[in-house]
């Protein structure tokens, strides 16, 4: 089966007015059909309801999508579904499920205006990030794909090799492991819980989904893309439910595999009882985690700062700072502390807060009234401890309906702040003056997390001594830390931020396969005759 090379789906062109009416066009269209109907989806079998529900977060008034709130009863029926259908599916060609996957990213191509306008009302992403989770959803598919076949040797021939010695013939294949369970989140409601279930389901595995509570309706649309691409309904399943039908899907044994991508707190969670061996369980379940970050940019002292001030407020702001790669720490040479601090405070308080779907809106509203109110909070400690905050949209850009919450440049926060160390997911950066680069990276090393990282130099010998002691998964130089592509920056953390292989690398899918080894005597002896 051969294929075109790999190459990552361009983003719209947002700045052509023609673009832009398209996909208000399907913005409206969406409005008119609202609320959705999210399904729990067990094989061929529907169950809908009204327990559970998603509101757009600019008006949360407004219903975008209904489902059942399926728990542990449902849970278990959709592994009993996907456990008949393991075997069945583990035994199709690779072929044939990469050309699902590949057929489920020509679904997506042909609606990619009514699922970006879906992001816009159901997370409140502006268009921007929201045309950028749809690419990227595409991305996973067809990376994916091609991903399969080469570790199988379908590509172009050559399947992994290994030494060889003289009447000796050795070689590795992959194997699924079985079922897997996807926890999706909901800052990336369609490329996310895509990549994961892709990943599993072209290395043969069958799937439960569960996408996040606040994201149903999205979750519903991959599951409608992956089976209109020809994966088989009882291969994939989805589960609309809340932390209930999570949990019963990690103690499950006859789950195999968990992929997860959320909060260290959960994704621990989730490691703790997946560990737990379980009465007619026979597979160690496997954990892969992708999980938050208290992300950290260093500025030298020969820093560009015409290049790092735009691309610090992308980092720290874009999609309201819920990401988990959004910058929350700024480490800033003393030398040029407070010239960058002004310059700074100065683009913040220009940015424009506002609705999702309005153009040239910076920050759209949080995701949740829970997220706003923990944001209140982390303002007042700062201003408790004595820091200054500059608060930024000081004009009246948003009528208070929704979440809306104005980006925060803090400074002067005491060293042992919480603010410093914990994961905050929201509009808020904190700067901090440090002697030098060494007194930066100490500070970095303290932290429990390790997803991405950020430096703004000149001297190329600095950008190796950093690298060479950034814990951090991802590490960026001067640019912005966000919006990771598939194949060319393969996504993922270390310490508490994460466990397996990076999505969207090379080495992703061999987490959800089993790998054996035949090695064969060629030495024979005599010949059977039948």
């Amino acid at each position: 089966m051969a294929l075109a090379p790999f190459a990552n789906e361009p983003t719209l062109e947002l700045r052509r007015a023609a673009v832009r009416e398209e996909l208000l066009d399907s913005l409206r269209k969406l409005d008119r059909r609202l609320p959705l109907r999210a399904p729990t989806l067990l094989g061929g079998e529907s169950r809908g309801g009204e327990e559970l529900l998603s509101t757009d977060p600019g008006e949360p008034e407004r219903i975008v999508a209904l489902a059942p709130r399926s728990g542990a009863e449902e849970a278990r029926a959709a592994v009993d579904v996907a456990s008949a259908s393991a075997s069945g599916w583990a035994h199709e060609p690779v072929e044939r499920r990469a050309e699902a996957l590949l057929g489920a990213a020509r679904w997506m191509r042909e609606r990619r205006g009514e699922l970006a306008a879906l992001c816009v009302r159901e997370c409140g992403k502006p268009w921007l990030e929201a045309d950028a989770d749809v690419a990227e959803a595409i991305d996973f598919l067809e990376y994916y794909a091609r991903r399969a076949l080469a570790l199988q040797g379908k590509d172009d021939g050559s399947a992994p090799l290994l030494l060889q010695a003289p009447g000796e013939r050795n070689t590795i294949s992959y194997r699924p492991r079985g079922v897997c369970a996807v926890i999706a989140p909901w800052n990336f409601p369609l490329a996310i819980p895509t990549g994961m279930s892709a990943a599993a389901l072209v290395s043969g595995n069958s799937v439960v989904l569960k996408p996040a509570e606040q994201a149903p309706g999205c979750g519903a649309k991959v599951a409608e893309a992956l089976r209109a691409g020809g994966v088989p309904a009882d291969v994939l399943c989805l589960l609309q439910g809340e932390a209930e039908a999570g949990a019963a899907l990690v103690a499950d044994e006859r789950v195999q595999t968990i992929a997860f991508t959320g909060s260290a707190r959960v994704g621990v969670e989730i490691m703790r009882a997946a560990a737990e061996v379980r009465t007619g369980q026979r597979d160690i379940k496997r954990v892969i985690a992708e999980m938050g970050g208290k992300n950290c940019v260093l500025i030298d002292s020969d820093a560009d700062l015409d290049e790092a001030v735009p691309a610090i407020v992308t980092s720290a702001f874009a999609y309201a700072g819920q990401k988990c790669s959004a910058a929350s720490r700024l480490l800033v040479h003393e030398s040029i502390a407070s010239l960058l601090g002004e310059r700074l405070a100065g683009a913040v308080q220009r940015l424009r807060v506002g609705q999702a779907e309005e153009f040239g809106v910076d920050l759209g509203p949080l995701i949740e009234r829970q997220a706003a109110e923990r944001l209140d909070r982390y303002r007042e400690v700062a201003e408790a401890q004595g820091a200054e905050v500059v608060s930024g949209a000081e004009g009246a850009d948003f009528d208070g309906a929704g979440w809306f919450r104005r980006p925060l440049l803090v400074s002067g926060l005491p060293s042992d702040s919480e603010i410093l160390r914990e994961e905050i997911f929201a509009p808020l950066l904190a700067f901090e003056a440090v002697k030098d680069l060494d007194a930066a990276l100490e500070r970095v090393d303290e932290l429990p997390f390790a997803l991405t990282g950020g430096l703004f130099c000149r001297d190329p010998h600095t950008v190796e001594r950093v690298a060479a002691r950034m814990p951090v998964g991802n590490l960026y130089v001067n640019r912005h830390i966000t919006g990771a592509m598939v194949a060319r920056h393969p996504f993922g953390g270390n310490r508490l931020s994460g466990s397996g292989f990076k999505a969207g690398g090379p080495d992703y899918l061999l987490q959800f396969m089993q790998a054996s080894v035949l090695s064969e005597n060629v030495m024979r002896h005599g010949l059977v005759v039948s």
